[in-house]
């Protein structure tokens, strides 16, 4: 192994990385963007095939040390940008042969105890992936019972949302909610004892959180509709992801939008209006990682990998995926109070 390496790339583990470059069709003079560089995985493995270019990006500030490094090596090859990949219609104005999401927080966030991803860290809330105009202080001391309330119970998909956010609020109002370690003694003594389950009580709520903080939904949802917009025709886009929301959003977007979209029933009569068909024939397939790469990385273990080409059909803006989760884009459009 290389010896200029960062220890940030030793901790990160690009999930499904064998099927992902089997799937982005890999050879000479391709052009690819990875909107989520994180440690680099996809886009040095990409690299080692000649004469391919890649951009790269990521709002995290951290992988800017690993995205300049791979510029140095790979000069004429290789561009990163620390942006949000709702961006990427911004940093690319040519078409690209294959866009690759990893929707799943790196090894580098989450092993770093000082961003409070986890519930394990004793450190302050935050929670941010960079770039953000709040964080998990912000919505945890401020957010309104009510709105709380819904971000834990939409975003975390928790039964006992209305109790946590009422315990929360209860607890702000005495003392400001500033570390880790407070907000999970709330969210513990508001769930209900389960025994059985091995699911920490934390991890539907501090998910909840993290989706709001970053505005996860908006961004993949824009993410996608413009990595559509930047595809060749025959240009695939690989999406994984790590929570059901996240994957109904990408099955939807490839079923619905796809030459081969089918209807709400057989017994339905056909749309006379001319349907919107951004992809060839999907294929409404899910890859999972091995058994082999579950041993190496326990935490590709909910990860969902998807992906779709794109046809020949000129590129017309798909408003009807917005409205579908329109639900989802106002939450994340609440506004903190200050």
């Amino acid at each position: 192994m290389n010896n200029q390496t960062t220890s940030l790339e030793f901790s990160h583990f690009p999930v499904m990385l064998n099927e992902v470059l089997k799937i982005a069709s890999l050879s000479s003079n391709k052009k690819f963007i990875d909107c989520t560089f994180g440690g680099g995985g996809y886009s040095r493995e990409i690299l080692k095939f000649s004469n391919t270019y890649v951009k790269a990006i990521d709002r995290d500030k951290k992988a800017l040390i690993i995205g300049k490094d791979l510029e140095k090596k790979f000069p004429t090859r290789f561009k990163f940008y620390r942006t949000k990949f709702s961006q990427l219609d911004i940093i690319s104005k040519e078409s690209v042969d294959a866009i690759i999401f990893d929707l799943g927080l790196s090894s580098i966030q989450l092993d770093d105890l000082e961003r409070g991803f986890s519930f394990k860290s004793d450190k302050k809330l935050n929670m941010t992936m960079g770039l953000n105009e709040i964080s998990a202080l912000d919505v945890i001391n401020k957010l309104s019972e009510k709105s709380l309330r819904l971000v834990i119970k939409i975003l975390g998909d928790e039964k006992d949302a209305s109790k946590i956010a009422k315990n929360i609020v209860k607890y702000r109002n005495i003392k400001q909610i500033t570390n880790t370690n407070d907000l999970v003694k709330i969210i513990e003594n508001s769930k209900r004892k389960n025994y059985s389950n091995k699911i920490n009580p934390c991890t539907k709520t501090f998910q909840a959180i993290r989706i709001f903080v970053n505005k996860e939904i908006t961004e993949l949802i824009n993410g996608v509709i413009n990595a559509t917009k930047k595809l060749k025709p025959g240009g695939k886009i690989l999406v994984v992801s790590f929570h059901s929301i996240e994957d109904r959003i990408v099955k939807y977007f490839f079923a619905n939008f796809s030459e081969n979209q089918s209807k709400p029933s057989r017994y339905f009569p056909e749309d006379k209006d001319k349907k919107l068909s951004l992809f060839s024939e999907y294929k409404n397939k899910v890859i999972r990682p091995s058994t082999k790469e579950l041993e190496k990385n326990i935490r590709s273990r909910s990860a969902k990998l998807r992906f779709a080409t794109r046809s020949k059909n000129k590129f017309e803006y798909p408003n009807d995926f917005k409205k579908k989760f329109k639900k989802y884009l106002d939450l994340e459009a609440i506004n903190v109070q200050n």
